[in-house]
């Protein structure tokens, strides 16, 4: 307690931890209750540490709000998105402001007039539509707009050499690839594998479900071995060899390792297959990768190509369900917020309220709202997904958050100032008793009494008065204002 823990005057000016002492800290306060109204011929005979300690948190977090100092700062550069999440221990918020050049804060004004709502998903008629199995999050995986959406440039040798006549296409709405090896210039035998893959957002998304349906190349004597064709969510891609090994075609990506594979000889060599419940709950995006293949021959140029195709790819989140949902792609943003931060306010253009539109009727503004009566910009509070959302001439500045925090944070963040250190013991000691049963009423309303008092009389103490300012604000209250 205090300067009786062997911290000398040079430790405390050489070291960081400046003003600590104002504070004391909340397992100081469970620690010293104890000691102060628990015990034989204490007002609390009995009380566990733990009952102590969380109507000790529940009595700092209560006199945080209205009564200790528990403003907090965040200062952030405000991205492109226009938003900010709200801190970890956020409460509410007491002022947002942006940061000038010369380090004053322009205060921010809540609007009212705008929101980022639940975007309802609705079909082409404007119905509510509902996915009873889950909605698919690929495009064009039935490849009825031809490859759109799916990337993969060139082609990766399988051998000794480079270059080769294979090629994917799309031919009757099927994803084909044709696999023919070739004796280059030097007589090295060489094959090719392809890919494709397309990026999928899964920012709110715990679990898919992938199915496709694929057909690989049989064996033909003299020409190929059996075609090869796997499909998997993967974590990444890579350029165009995707980190296929030369020598088993291994894809090292694959999310827990788990691909469907369609192999030209045997009954896997064609028809649809599935892997369920893929966990992406901790990815924002990843990748379908389709991979294709056909193991050279050693004989002999190839000249009848392998021919591994794949159709109907289906990557659906079967967490939807019955319930009313969002629509794809706007859970985040509704087509209200996009519009809101993609326009531009009028205050971004108006800047001197000279401006002779505002003049229009000279000595006739009447009903100015003092909220639009500032060029800063605006700001609202989506409570739903905890963020923040400014205004597009916020874009890029500084942004300030003054907030209330209800104090439990970490360990040295639940601290409480001395002068209301009081009031701390007769909340506490009120509230553990108001849990028990056999406290009488009117002992009850004396400890209540007290509490009311000693908050009180915290409030006085942390109000801050000083007489010095007080008196020149009233100074500054009688001057003569000309007009």
């Amino acid at each position: 307690m205090g300067l009786l823990d062997n911290i000398n005057q040079q430790d405390y000016y050489q070291g960081q931890e400046f003003g600590d002492y104002q504070f004391v800290s909340l397992n100081d306060i469970i620690t010293q209750f104890q000691i102060m109204y628990t015990g034989e011929d204490k007002l609390i005979p009995k009380a566990k540490r733990a009952d102590i300690a969380f109507h000790a948190q529940r009595a700092l977090a209560e006199l945080s709000f209205d009564t200790f100092k528990c403003i907090k700062s965040q200062q952030i550069d405000l991205p492109p998105s226009l938003v900010m999440p709200l801190p970890i221990d956020y409460v509410n918020y007491t002022k947002l402001s942006w940061v000038d050049s010369a380090g004053i804060k322009r205060p921010l004004y809540s609007t009212k007039y705008t929101s980022n709502p639940f975007q309802v998903n609705q079909d082409s008629d404007k119905d509510y539509e509902f996915f009873s199995g889950g909605y698919s999050l690929l495009t064009n995986g039935d490849f009825s707009d031809g490859s759109n959406g799916w990337l993969g440039p060139g082609a990766y040798a399988v051998g000794t050499g480079t270059g080769g006549n294979s090629f994917v296409s799309v031919a009757n709405n099927v994803l084909t690839f044709s696999h023919q090896q070739h004796l280059n210039d030097s007589g090295d035998l060489f094959s090719t594998a392809h890919y494709r893959s397309q990026a999928i957002d899964v920012t709110f998304v715990d679990r898919i479900n992938l199915s496709a349906d694929g057909t690989a190349a049989n064996s033909v004597s003299g020409e190929h071995y059996p075609g090869t064709i796997r499909i998997g969510i993967a974590t990444q891609v890579g350029n165009n060899n995707v980190g296929i090994g030369t020598s088993n075609f291994n894809f090292p990506h694959w999310i827990d390792g788990d691909y469907i594979e369609w192999f030209g000889t045997g009954a896997l060599g064609a028809g649809v297959q599935s892997l369920e419940n893929i966990d992406v709950s901790g990815y924002d995006e990843v990748y379908v990768v389709v991979i294709s293949f056909a193991t050279p021959m050693i004989t002999s140029t190839q000249t009848v190509a392998a021919i591994n195709s794949i159709d109907d790819i289906s990557v659906v989140n079967p967490d939807f369900t019955n319930d009313l949902n969002a629509e794809p792609g706007n859970e985040l943003n509704s087509s209200t917020w996009n519009a809101y931060k993609a326009n531009a306010p009028s205050e971004n253009s108006i800047d001197d309220y000279r401006y002779e539109q505002h003049w229009l009727n000279p000595n006739e503004r009447y009903g100015l709202d003092p909220q639009h009566a500032q060029i800063n910009g605006s700001f609202f509070i989506d409570d739903r997904l905890g963020r923040i959302h400014f205004s597009s001439n916020i874009n890029g500045k500084t942004v300030i958050l003054d907030y209330i925090s209800d104090g439990l944070g970490t360990d040295a963040e639940m601290q409480v100032p001395k002068l209301a250190e009081d009031a701390m013991y007769k909340q506490i000691l009120y509230d553990v008793l108001s849990t028990r049963s056999n406290i009488g009423g009117s002992r009850l309303a004396f400890h209540k009494r007290e509490k009311f008092a000693a908050v009180r009389k915290a409030k006085l103490r942390l109000s801050n008065i000083k007489l010095e300012e007080l008196t020149q604000i009233l100074r500054g209250q009688s001057k003569i204002i000309k007009h």
